[in-house]
């Protein structure tokens, strides 16, 4: 039971946090011109998954590679799978606007070049620097990419 409490206490603080961390984003972002897809998929992504990036690279250092793939590979698919329809259904009951996961195709074109990209990668079962690096470049081409879409407003 006093684990209970314990996790209930720390999910009312992380969500406190990330109230304010969405807010100050908010602002950073428009001062600087970001749109919101730019915000949610590079910036929010980096800071809010920086427990599982640090842990990964950690590991990877110590010549964990199955490990370091698991981590992040693992945590992209929690939240496709549940965090993503969850945080839908709820937006039934506590947003003002109900949330839907209809996208763009330039949004799921780099989702999908990600999952295959990923998959060459990881299908080998052998990893070095290099194929690192080139996963840093891609991310860092996608994110001039999303910086550079027109913000879209979908009804």
């Amino acid at each position: 039971m006093n684990s209970v409490a314990v996790l209930a206490a720390a999910t009312v603080l992380i969500a406190w946090i990330s109230e304010i961390l969405v807010g100050s984003v908010q602002h950073a972002a428009h001062s600087f011109g970001m749109t919101s897809v730019f915000v949610g998929v590079i910036v929010v992504a980096i800071i809010g998954n920086a427990a599982e990036h640090s842990t990964a690279i950690i590991v990877a250092r110590k010549n964990r590679m199955n490990l370091s793939l698991g981590i992040a590979v693992g945590s992209r698919i929690q939240i496709a799978l549940f965090v993503a329809p969850l945080l839908v259904l709820l937006s039934y009951f506590t947003a003002p606007t109900p949330m839907n996961l209809v996208f763009s195709p330039a949004e799921v074109i780099p989702v999908t070049l990600s999952v295959l990209i990923c998959a060459q990668v990881a299908n080998d079962g052998e990893s070095n620097w290099m194929e690192g690096f080139q996963l840093l470049a891609v991310y860092a081409i996608l994110g001039v990419v999303f910086y550079a879409l027109p913000e879209v407003h979908m009804k």
